[in-house]
């Protein structure tokens, strides 16, 4: 006879096992369902086969103890069904991920910003230790609460006053948005408006992304070239040069530079997938000077000590240049990434073009860099008025 977990009564009245009881749901697929020892509720767990290896994965699903009990089945039977199109698709992890911690830990591997992130505010954090299978709305809440009560230093210095500020709802935003794409990878989203919608803790914040409007033109760049410490001048000139994000210039390697095909490999970066553009023919002339007489490893825009630059080296160089030259207060390192793509997009390259060289969505640069583009159909049209 086959058994029917959905039914409540037929779960109540199996006996407790160490075994689970099984129920087909679809070839490769089976949910269990394991009654507790005591008088409480059940656990179900979810088991698929892995064509790749040959065998059966299993995953623990928890016990659904925030739902009805009529509604438990159709729950975990969905995240069942989620975990063998997982596993059938050859996205199942051999690792063993059973808390908050490790599930970010995998996600991090190949995603160096992230991994910074979860640095930060994940493993630290008691949300690290929570496990999985009883990951609740509130412990996301409980979370996000600590993470916007956390003040950001504006103070470098180590010694005399520090000087903090509130948490801006964009970073709050981005910090949410990389713990909930981890928590995708592994679990399903919990039914709305239950304390099993974990993923509803991390909705964004609306209107928290603001538009950068902050712009340097040629001048501009020009007069912070002339006034910045002569050590500073190469890493800012090709920031000037090329749409890069500054960590991402800090990383480059002398080996990055192909001088024979004027190709530059962009291995690290926030996206944490290489990839290799090619350089204009000025860039490439002050980049190929960069690489003379330095080893295949060594950093290609290196400071005097031989060291890579970082966001607290190359901050009080060009803090100090913006004020020299009379340039906008709040002007940064990533000013120049803006203004470069700016040039990129009024000169006319395609949009989808601009965001492979730099390294983002073309959604990103349509939402931040559109407006630009329709400005410039609008002249047109005017002009065809005329």
């Amino acid at each position: 006879m086959t058994l029917d977990l959905s039914i409540v009564k037929k779960r109540e009245a199996l006996r407790s096992q160490r075994e689970p009881y099984w129920q087909r749901i679809r070839p490769g697929c089976f949910l269990g369902y394991r009654p507790s020892t005591r008088e409480g509720v059940g656990t179900w767990i979810a088991r698929a086969y892995d064509e790749d290896h040959r065998c059966y994965r299993l995953k623990a699903l928890g016990d659904f103890g925030t739902f009805p009990g009529r509604d438990r089945f159709a729950n975990a039977k969905k995240e069942a069904e989620a975990f063998a199109a997982l596993v059938e698709s050859g996205g199942h992890s051999e690792e063993m991920v059973e808390t908050v911690g490790e599930a970010c830990r995998l996600y991090a591997k190949s995603r160096p910003d992230a991994a910074s992130r979860f640095e930060r505010h994940i493993y630290s954090d008691p949300i690290a230790t929570v496990k999985l299978a009883k990951l609740r709305r509130h412990h996301l809440q409980a979370w996000r609460q600590r993470l916007e009560g956390k003040p950001v230093s504006v103070t470098r210095r180590k010694k005399g006053p520090q000087v903090t500020r509130l948490r801006a709802p964009s970073s709050i935003n981005r910090d949410m948005a990389t713990l909930r794409a981890a928590l995708n990878k592994i679990l399903a989203p919990g039914a709305p408006d239950t304390e099993a919608a974990w993923q509803e803790a991390l909705s964004a914040i609306r209107n928290a992304d603001r538009q950068r409007t902050l712009y340097l033109d040629r001048d501009q760049r020009r007069a912070l070239l002339e006034t910045i410490d002569p050590e500073a001048e190469p890493f800012v000139r090709t920031l000037c040069l090329l749409p890069l994000r500054p960590g991402a210039v800090a990383g480059l390697t002398v080996g990055d530079f192909d001088k024979r095909t004027s190709e530059l490999n962009i291995g690290k970066d926030k996206s944490g997938k290489p990839r290799r553009i090619l350089v204009p023919a000025a860039a490439a002339k002050f980049l190929a000077a960069q690489t003379k007489d330095k080893p295949p490893g060594a950093p290609l825009l290196a400071r005097i000590n031989g060291a890579p630059w970082d966001k607290e080296s190359w901050k009080r160089p060009i803090a100090k240049a913006v004020v020299a030259a009379k340039l906008p207060a709040g002007t940064t390192a990533y000013t120049l990434r803006h203004s470069t793509i700016t040039d990129l997009v009024n000169g006319g390259l395609p949009l989808l073009a601009v965001a492979q060289i730099s390294g983002t969505s073309a959604e990103m640069i349509e939402r931040h860099y559109g407006h630009l583009r329709r400005h410039a159909a609008a002249e047109a049209l005017a002009r065809l008025a005329l």
